[in-house]
């Protein structure tokens, strides 16, 4: 497939540096998230795909789909993992198999509230007395760090019980080597929870020596050519050094690839803001040719997807297809409804568009006699911020905080629409069989799913059930029953 030359030109503005990119069709869906320890090389690959790619079937299918993407930079390779592990399972596209089972990244967990406290590998944070290290990307080498933890401070991992002591000091392990923490195995409470302290310390980064030494060390039996000894050290340090890599954390309820309030003060300083916009709502209109026009609007409180505040809307004051009434009439709607209950409007409204979209929505403001909020649009071409006053259409880099937050606000309001636009499409689908019932008007069709609500409840009911409904006779309602029951029917709808 020849991938259009915007694409190819985006594609060469990509930084040499990781992070992870998200492919789109032609409806704006992600359909695959993958991670790059070049966004430059990595992306570039899929518009100059080589024979290797192009031979497997999934592979090829995907690059023929792909008709747009978004990159997001990160500081290292496990980040960028963590960042991938997090979007695929938000996002779920269809051509990603990996971190769909919700397998979590491991963390460290160190128990306060026991008397020798141990450190445990967990997945799950809880709100407890411990404290967490992590989450880790490298479980493997995570496991060698807490085994060389064990040498150099004598803390307990969780394999291990301790034995208690006439005298009440604790005997740590059964078998105890000398070289293993100084072979000093028999240890009071107070005295372990030093070496606690110290344990944790390394984990937060906060202690260098111990890799410092470790290095010497290898250098030393490299140069006596004991090599063995040497990779084992190197091993160590390699495993050390990659346990305690700074990586941010991306939760699985933490959208922003950015913190927070980085991403909020920089769009604030971009937009001249008198604060940042702790609360955000998008608009965003969705048809096919004219048809299933639809709307929604998605809410972000302090930069994160407020799903409780998301709305969607069937457009009701014409029939058509013209994009700029459609805004009009679900602005208005929005925010006549806050407005009639006394609640604040939000402290920024996005607009999914140019100046004809935003004209559309200040018209709706002033149809409520309401003044609007901070309003801006964003234009999908080159991310064009639009203002509605006199200001300059402003280009934020792809890597600006405050655009990426925006982007990820908009794209949550395409999904949003076009997954309603989907329902309501599938809805309509399923209920055209009622199409080929003869003796069927539109009458009694409305009756009908007026009364059960869908062709599904429908379909479940007995024929006594649509009986009772005005219109319906039993010898009819016992030939839509049993209509509606056929196998062919049945096949045809999950073809």
């Amino acid at each position: 497939m020849s991938h259009p030359e915007n694409l190819k030109g985006k594609v060469r503005q990509l930084p040499d540096k990781p992070g992870v990119y998200l492919m789109k069709d032609r409806l704006g869906r992600i359909i695959y998230v993958g991670k790059a320890k070049s966004l430059k090389k990595r992306v570039s690959s899929y518009f100059m795909p080589s024979r290797a790619m192009t031979s497997h079937p999934k592979i090829r299918a995907l690059i023929e789909m792909i008709t747009d993407f978004d990159t997001i930079e990160v500081k290292s390779e496990p980040e960028a993992l963590l960042l991938e592990g997090r979007l695929i399972k938000q996002w779920r596209p269809r051509y990603n198999t990996d971190f769909t089972d919700d397998k979590r990244f491991l963390l460290v967990r160190v128990d306060l509230g026991e008397e020798l406290p141990r450190f445990r590998l967990t997945r799950i944070r809880k709100d407890d007395r411990s404290r967490y290290f992590g989450p880790f990307a490298h479980s493997g080498l995570l496991r060698k760090t807490l085994a060389e933890m064990r040498r150099k401070f004598g803390v307990l991992l969780a394999d291990t019980t301790p034995q208690a002591l006439p005298d009440g000091r604790w005997k740590l392990y059964d078998d105890v080597r000398e070289e293993l923490y100084g072979g000093v195995n028999e240890i009071s409470a107070a005295d372990y929870r030093t070496r606690v302290d110290e344990a944790c310390a390394f984990l937060e980064g906060k202690s260098r020596e111990w890799l410092a030494t470790l290095r010497t060390e290898m250098t030393k039996a490299a140069e006596r050519q004991a090599f063995e000894k040497a990779a084992e050290l190197r091993d160590i340090v390699f495993a050390l050094e990659k346990t305690l890599e700074k990586t941010r954390r991306f939760e699985r309820d933490q959208p922003l690839l950015r913190t927070d309030d980085e991403a909020l003060r920089t769009l604030q300083e971009a937009l001249g803001l008198d604060a940042p916009p702790a609360h955000m709502e998008c608009f965003d209109i969705s048809h096919i040719s004219g048809t299933y026009v639809v709307a929604s609007m998605v809410h972000f409180t302090e930069g994160r997807p407020d799903k409780d505040q998301y709305r969607r809307f069937q457009i009701k004051s014409f029939i058509g297809n013209d994009d700029f009434r459609a805004m009009e009439e679900v602005v208005g709607r929005r925010y006549r409804r806050l407005q009639e209950e006394g609640k604040p409007f939000p402290d920024l409204v996005v607009i999914d568009g140019g100046r004809g979209q935003i004209g559309a929505a200040l018209k709706a403001f002033f149809a409520i006699d309401a003044n609007p909020p901070p309003l801006i649009g964003l234009a999908k071409k080159h991310e064009t911020i639009i203002f509605p006053d006199a200001r300059e259409p402003l280009n934020l880099g792809l890597t600006h905080p405050g655009l990426q937050l925006l982007q990820r606000l908009r794209d949550e309001a395409h999904r949003f629409a076009n997954t309603y636009n989907a329902d309501l499409r599938s809805k309509k689908i399923r209920e055209s069989v009622l199409d080929d019932f003869e003796g069927l008007g539109p009458k009694r069709r409305a009756a009908l799913l007026a009364h059960f609500g869908s062709i599904d409840r429908l379909r479940a009911a007995s024929a006594e059930e649509i009986g009772a409904i005005d219109g319906f006779g039993p010898k009819m309602a016992a030939e839509l029953q049993a209509f509606l029951n056929r196998p062919a029917i049945g096949k045809a709808e999950s073809a």
